[in-house]
């Protein structure tokens, strides 16, 4: 913490991790419908009044965790990423693929927060939107990055793209700089696939049909690499 700090800020900064902490155990037990400031204050010894303090209402403290949530994802991708040589694109894919799905074995009940079924009556403000495309643009970059390299060669031939995606392809492009439609569709399935693989695996849809789960998602997230134009 900067020595910056002063007295005050570092006590209201620690107070607020612990509060963070202790509401991320409470989603494990309760879901994140199930979240109270009250219980939360109760588990701390605080009085309610005094967390109001620091996180004027449940969806505050919701978009807290989330964004806590987004970055942790995004670091650890950005780290997977930054470990494998630049010009490795399906190496760079499958070290994002596996940094996300260790996230989301270790952290279960915020992925569920991130990616699960949306708690009602809650909506997610412009605050958390930095911090969810983290991820997407490490995996933009990859895609870029292959598209400017000559090396996405895609298994064909596929349908073409619809026209009514092309102002929707605009606007991805944001996060796949120059990347054709086609190239964005396809990376849209195999970013997709990834994510609905971790959600069926740690939402149980798996359960005594796929027995041995990590080489499995492995193979599944090379033929997403394929799909999307990389050699598997």
């Amino acid at each position: 913490m900067s020595s910056s700090l002063t007295a005050r800020e570092r006590v209201r900064a620690e107070l607020t991790r612990e509060i963070t902490d202790v509401a991320r155990r409470q989603l494990a037990v309760d879901g994140a419908s199930g979240l109270s400031l009250r219980a939360v204050a109760r588990e701390m010894g605080m009085a309610s009044s005094a967390i109001y303090r620091y996180f004027p209402s449940r969806d505050d403290l919701l978009t807290a965790l989330i964004i806590d949530g987004y970055n942790a994802v995004g670091e650890a991708v950005e780290n997977a990423d930054a470990a494998v040589p630049r010009e490795d694109h399906a190496g760079r894919w499958m070290a994002v693929c596996h940094a996300v799905r260790d996230w989301a074995l270790a952290h279960p009940h915020e992925y569920a927060l991130l990616y699960g079924s949306p708690v009602p009556g809650y909506r997610a403000p412009q605050d958390t939107v930095p911090a969810a495309v983290r991820d997407v643009a490490v995996y933009g970059r990859i895609v870029s990055d292959a598209h400017h390299a000559g090396a996405l060669n895609p298994p064909g031939p596929h349908p073409p793209v619809p026209p009514s995606f092309r102002d929707d392809a605009a606007r991805v492009r944001e996060l796949m700089p120059d990347a054709p439609d086609d190239a964005i569709i396809r990376g849209l399935i195999a970013w997709t696939g990834l994510f609905g693989w971790i959600s069926f695996e740690l939402f149980g849809q798996f359960n005594n049909t796929i027995l041995d789960l990590a080489p499995a998602f492995d193979h599944a997230m090379r033929c997403q690499a394929r799909t999307l134009g990389l050699p598997a």
